[in-house]
């Protein structure tokens, strides 16, 4: 009886110390190699690493830098000596009421109107350059809204960009014109240098004088029209030189 104990914790003790040693020394080594691999018990580490991302919405960039400019735009209407009637719009450079437009907009001898909010303000014009086809003028207004000039050395093809001017509807008499609601065209530059900026934007020629911006809302330049009806601007490279008085 005696002997069977022993034989039995002596079979105990072997089969403990064997598992021991297959589990710490046989099974890793066997386990490591290629046939048995997939059979490995432990895990891999899982690495749990946040993500956020974060989805801007064209649209509502868009809609951001149209509320951003919106008031920096005024309209004006010129009456030349032969009864042609011109439409356009211009940028608000200073708060204290300094514009620039196209000079083709403020032609010498005409009867101009120009409007700040949807109200007609007393104005100066103060120079043209007929060859850049830019104006300055000084309306009788302060606290006016206005935005920076963007960098044209960022300026990227394919950029997004945008332009707002105005409408116009016939005042009461039915003879002149007043401008009415605002109008937002984007599009994305096609070529660009230092003498001018091309858009794939088209639009109707009422809008020339519109102030073109980039989606931050900077100033990129002054719009006017190719003869196919595309959008051009006069960068503010050009706009910047001619406003320094």
């Amino acid at each position: 009886m005696r002997r069977n104990i022993l034989i039995t914790i002596s079979l105990f003790i072997v089969g403990m110390v064997g598992g021991i040693f297959a589990d710490q020394i046989l099974w890793p080594y066997f386990v490591e190699r290629p046939l048995f691999y997939q059979y490995r018990l432990e895990q891999s580490p899982v690495y749990v690493t946040e993500k956020k991302e974060i989805t801007i919405q064209e649209n509502t960039a868009l809609q951001e830098a149209v509320y951003k400019v919106e008031k920096t735009i005024i309209a004006l209407r010129s009456q030349t000596t032969e009864e042609e009637v011109l439409m356009g719009s211009g940028l608000i450079v200073t708060a204290d009421g300094l514009i620039v437009t196209l000079a083709e907009l403020v032609p010498q001898g005409s009867d101009f109107a120009f409007f700040a909010e949807g109200k007609a303000v007393a104005y100066q014009i103060l120079k043209r350059d007929p060859e850049e086809n830019l104006a300055l003028i000084k309306l009788e207004a302060n606290n006016l809204v206005s935005r920076g000039f963007a960098d044209l050395s960022k300026l990227r093809l394919g950029e997004r960009v945008f332009l707002i001017g105005f409408t116009f509807e016939e005042m009461a008499t039915g003879t002149l014109l007043k401008p009415g609601e605002k109008i937002v065209n984007e599009g994305i530059v096609k070529t660009f240098d230092q003498d001018l900026i091309q858009t794939n934007i088209s639009e109707d020629i009422s809008l020339q004088g519109s102030p073109l911006f980039n989606i931050e809302g900077e100033v990129l330049g002054l719009t006017t029209f190719s003869e196919a009806g595309q959008v051009l601007a006069i960068p503010v490279s050009k706009i910047r030189a001619f406003t320094e008085l």
